[in-house]
């Protein structure tokens, strides 16, 4: 009897394939196993989704299946399900979907759970050797050494970045034998968690914010909402610590790797148990180790950001996501999806709760919590003995400024640098200027593929523009008239920090943006110094505003917020008030008073004037219900269709058809096509379309019926398009 499987492949293809598969194969076959098929010329590693004994292709159609790669299923069966939810809702195959849930390394095939592995161990006569015989060969040196001290693993080897053909060298005088060895796993936190240090006292509002949690069972999704600085993370360890005896583990998402050094201290600190860590800055090895060990239940906790969601647990039981409304959540590219959204689901499959801890809640967070689908907790006071911060409006409006600094800013941060605090300026503009501008004809330097200026990098010697990568040297001569009278237009936080060097030559300043944290661990030498006092002044773009900890941080500094306040997308006003609320939160942490300030020619504007009389609560309020009058998200759900082309025409004829099909009604709007807020990008026309409508369910129906007549469209051929669930960003 032929056996045939269907297989999920990591192609935009929305189908999956059908394989025959040989005898010998077919023992220990099962649904979520990875295969090794062929497709087209290469090889590629795709899951079983479904297991039949006909198939409606002509025999001489199918291939077989090359390997069965494991002998039972990877994912257990809540992600399986999550993962095909997951396709369903964000329009996507099941193959890249399912992909995105597994790490690299399994996704190239490498085994997912090695029953042994080879250690290096010396041999009789290596253990009487003297190292000082291989003092000619310094990498046969170091690695007899090491083994001196303890065998080493496959895996040590390239964590440490160890000689390969020393080894050989070492194996070939058989100084150097492998054994195999098997691994154990330990899983004794269950039976005795211990701790590292005695929890903190809790004041009134988190101690009720705790006993909620704490008694609650099954699935809950809570929001709690706490201002900056009012303790949250000391919530979560005390949950934490009633979930870890009784032994279960806990996923904990957060925005950005920044975050993660001292999120991962604060849990070692107190709990003496197993943290994996998983985020993009780790090599493939190192990833699928921490994977591994949060299969098996070794791992207590498990850190990462928005890719861990898809981390399987032996022994879930809770899931917290930090800062929830942070837009690094959302993937945008490939397969867009929300980590927030899909924890939540997660959450509610496998019958565990789920905290949404966050200083200023997104709108679609606070609108779940306001209608009574989520529980909503809130902590309104400062922890410990820190002070509410005190906020002030500077306008610049026709005052001269220094690199963008008002003299009145400028006094300000002398007194706080001498009263031996430390101070935070805030600019979300990397380089040394936003643009190359000619004195003598005003020509404004534009990047050839993109709607965008250059944006001017001193330090590299370079213009390059931030939307494609485009990169040259700084040009001598004006490209329109000739001139040799080119200056940088604008401010960037490199040009500030050189302007600081000068003011302030007494005081050390660091800069901390994408440019100076490239290399690895680069951000977290200069986190260490900011806590260790090694620098007064910090200057920095938003990978400064957000959760960290800075107690000697006492003035904070916005020196242009107008940009953000005047935006194509209806976010903008939403982002704003999250970016100055974590901003602002970043001063007066500890037992120093903190003071904002905040630097416009809009210093009557009505959203600043909102956000700084009412808080960011009362505001996201209020915005909320513009939202709804607007008929935009979250009230109306939307769905946003890209396509970019060489010929402008191109995309919009594909996007127009697009819009006849689609059954307009007054629950259901279809708006455009139109041009998007930047325009050309790496040489390409860009052009979207917007779907929105009241009910959800409905926006899915209608998309599924009309996705197949779309892919068949002959106008799809001539240009890129991509769907996006749910759009964060309309740029």
């Amino acid at each position: 009897m032929p056996v045939f499987v269907e297989v999920a492949l990591p192609v935009p293809l929305r189908q999956n394939f059908s394989y025959r598969v040989k005898d010998e194969q077919q023992t220990t076959l099962q649904i979520g196993l990875r295969v090794k098929v062929p497709f087209g010329r290469q090889q590629l590693v795709g899951l079983i989704t479904a297991i039949t004994n006909t198939c409606n292709l002509a025999p001489q159609q199918i291939k077989s299946v090359t390997e069965v790669l494991d002998d039972a299923p990877l994912l257990p069966d809540s992600l399986y399900k999550l993962t095909l939810w997951a396709a369903r809702y964000y329009f996507t195959s099941q193959g890249q979907m399912l992909s995105q849930a597994l790490p690299v390394a399994l996704r190239k095939g490498l085994d997912a759970s090695p029953q042994s592995i080879i250690e290096y161990h010396l041999t009789e006569p290596g253990r009487q050797l003297d190292p000082s015989v291989l003092k000619r060969a310094p990498a046969q040196k170091k690695l007899f050494e090491l083994l001196l001290e303890n065998p080493l693993t496959q895996d040590d080897f390239t964590t440490q970045a160890l000689s390969k053909s020393a080894l050989k060298a070492l194996q070939d005088k058989q100084w150097i034998e492998q054994r195999s060895a098997v691994i154990a796993h330990d899983l004794s936190w269950r039976h005795k968690l211990r701790m590292n240090e005695s929890p903190h006292k809790l004041n009134k509002q988190q101690a009720v914010a705790v006993s909620v949690l704490t008694q609650q069972q099954g699935f809950h999704c809570t929001l709690l909402e706490g201002i900056t600085g009012s303790g949250k993370t000391e919530v979560y360890l005390t949950l934490l610590e009633t979930i870890l005896k009784q032994g279960k583990q806990a996923l904990i998402l957060v925005p950005e790797i920044g975050l993660t050094p001292q999120t991962i201290n604060r849990f070692k600190r107190r709990f003496e148990v197993n943290v994996a860590v998983i985020h993009s800055g780790l090599t493939d090895n190192q990833r699928l180790e921490a994977w591994r060990q949060a299969r098996v239940g070794e791992a207590a906790i498990i850190i990462g950001t928005r890719s861990a969601l898809f981390t399987p647990m032996a022994f879930p039981g809770l899931i917290i996501l930090d800062e929830e409304h942070d837009s690094s959540f959302k993937q945008q590219e490939g397969v867009r999806y929300h980590a927030r959204d899909l924890a939540v689901m997660r959450g509610h499959l496998e019958d565990i709760q789920v905290v949404l801890g966050s200083a200023t809640p997104s709108l679609e967070t606070l609108q779940n919590a306001i209608s009574g689908r989520y529980h909503h907790l809130e902590l309104s006071e400062r922890a410990g003995v820190a002070q509410k911060v005190k906020q002030g409006i500077i306008d610049i409006t026709s005052q001269p400024l220094k690199a963008g600094m008002s003299a009145s800013l400028i006094n300000e941060m002398r007194m706080h640098l001498d009263a031996g605090n430390q101070v935070l300026l805030f600019l979300n503009r990397r380089g040394f200027a936003p643009a190359l501008l000619c004195h003598e004809c005003g020509h404004l330097h534009e990047c050839d593929r993109c709607d965008a200026f250059f944006t001017v990098h001193q330090g590299l010697n370079e213009i390059c523009c931030h939307h494609c990568g485009n990169q040259y040297a700084i040009p001598k001569q004006c490209h329109q008239c000739g001139s040799t009278m080119l200056m940088g237009h604008g401010l960037g936080t490199e040009q500030l920090e050189q302007e600081l060097v000068k003011l302030f030559p007494q005081y050390p300043v660091v800069r901390i943006d994408r440019d100076t944290t490239r290399r690895k661990g680069s951000l977290e030498q200069q986190l260490q110094g900011i806590y260790m006092g090694k620098y007064k002044i910090l200057v920095g773009t938003q990978m400064l505003a957000k959760g960290h900890h800075f107690p000697d941080v006492t003035l904070v500094g916005l020196l242009d917020v107008d940009g953000a306040l005047f935006s194509a997308d209806f976010r903008a006003p939403e982002r704003f008030g999250q970016l100055y609320t974590q901003v602002s939160g970043r001063a007066g942490r500890a037992d120093k008073p903190g003071k904002v300030l905040l630097q416009t020619h809009q210093s009557d504007n009505p959203i600043l004037r909102d956000l700084l009389q009412r808080g960011y609560g009362e505001f996201a309020r209020s915005q909320l219900t513009e939202r709804q009058q607007a008929l935009l998200p979250p009230a109306w759900h939307m769905v946003l269709i890209r396509a970019e082309a060489h010929l402008a025409q191109d995309a919009d004829a594909f996007l127009a058809q697009i819009s006849q099909l689609i059954p307009q009604s007054n629950e259901l709007e279809v708006i455009g096509p139109i041009p998007a807020p930047l325009d050309r990008k790496a040489g390409k026309y860009r052009r979207q379309l917007m779907l929105q409508a009241k009910n959800r369910q409905q926006l899915q129906t209608v998309f599924e019926q009309v996705l197949s007549q779309i892919e068949q469209l002959p106008e799809s051929k001539r240009c890129r398009w991509t769907i996006d669930r749910d759009p964060q960003d309309l740029m």
